[in-house]
């Protein structure tokens, strides 16, 4: 409906202004016309489509089928879907928007969060099952943990060392292994670790919060350029954590600047999948000393200048006389 605003002293008047828009449209010049352009189907809008299942929910009471907006192919479709509809089942998810980051060991996708769990975005790690081809055969990790058997019983002695070896042992030794990384990350974040904060764990896929923006995800602390009195503040902060997990019971055994993110002066440590405890097997020092080790090196071009090997001696003295 057209409106019309009147002027006191512009002459103008409605009839005028309705007789002024009838009048016939000037041509534009050739060099004025440009071609039409294709407007994309409205329907096929990602919101319309969410808008549409939502409605679709409030009316019939019943949660539509999982359909993601992303999947990375027709080959990885089924692979998501079944890594991810529990979350979407549970109300924790909605949508699956992008890949975050992709690797041989897995894939991290940046998901739409249910309104319930408060969050915006949420990320989902969903692994696969090459990671375990190496980890399952590394004694030093294997004595590091609790492993169960079929029944859900520990093993121990040979049978602990030697693993499982049957089609379903193995399988439970990858969701055991799973659920440990959940279990540790949920351990630590609630000890006040620079950790993202861990929502849930199914099958092969870990649910934890998001860093970064849902366009513009964290990075690598390896793919970043610092300060060197941030570089100082950071370094002395990732060693706190490693000092913080250790009172816990807990080396990451896997620790470098290529699974630590920031975001905004800050870091949050990830991939805990290989984190070890020394209560179970006390030859995991080594582990801690690499851990420090590298981060040392990396910070060192920095002018972060730091002993790895005292400070790894001072954190588990101090750790093994607590224990002890």
């Amino acid at each position: 409906m057209r409106s019309f605003i009147l002027h006191k002293d512009s002459g103008h008047s409605p009839e005028n202004e309705l007789a002024s828009d009838m009048q016939a449209p000037v041509e534009d010049s050739p060099s004025d016309q440009k071609k039409p352009v294709k407007k994309s189907s409205y329907e096929r809008s990602v919101d319309v489509q969410r808008w549409l299942q939502e409605q679709a929910l409030e009316e019939s009471g019943v949660k539509p089928e999982f359909n993601p907006t992303f999947l990375a192919s027709s080959r990885d479709a089924p692979w998501i879907l079944s890594s991810l509809t529990h979350f979407y089942e549970q109300d924790l998810i909605t949508d699956v928007l992008h890949v975050v980051k992709s690797g041989k060991e897995a894939t991290v996708y940046c998901c739409a969060a249910h309104p319930a769990t408060g969050a915006e975005y949420l990320a989902a790690k969903v692994y696969r099952p090459r990671m375990f081809r190496s980890l399952r055969n590394d004694a030093i990790y294997r004595q590091s943990r609790l492993v169960h058997d079929e029944s859900g019983h520990v093993l121990r002695d040979k049978r602990r060392q030697r693993g499982n070896q049957s089609e379903s042992g193995r399988a439970l030794q990858i969701s055991s292994w799973i659920e440990y990384e959940f279990e540790t990350q949920r351990l630590l974040y609630n000890a006040g670790a620079d950790v993202p904060c861990p929502v849930s764990q199914i099958g092969n896929a870990v649910l934890m919060e998001y860093i970064g923006a849902v366009d513009d995800p964290a990075p690598l602390l390896r793919e970043v350029s610092l300060e060197r009195d941030e570089a100082q503040r950071l370094f002395d902060c990732i060693l706190n954590n490693i000092d913080l997990w250790l009172s816990y019971d807990r080396i990451h055994g896997d620790l470098s600047a290529y699974n630590i993110l920031y975001w905004r002066g800050n870091v949050s440590i990830i991939d805990f999948a290989q984190a070890v405890d020394p209560h179970q097997n006390p030859v995991v020092y080594s582990l801690l000393v690499r851990d420090i080790e590298r981060i040392c090196h990396y910070f060192a071009r920095y002018g972060v200048v730091a002993d790895a090997n005292e400070l790894a001696t001072e954190m588990w003295t101090r750790y093994m006389g607590v224990l002890w």
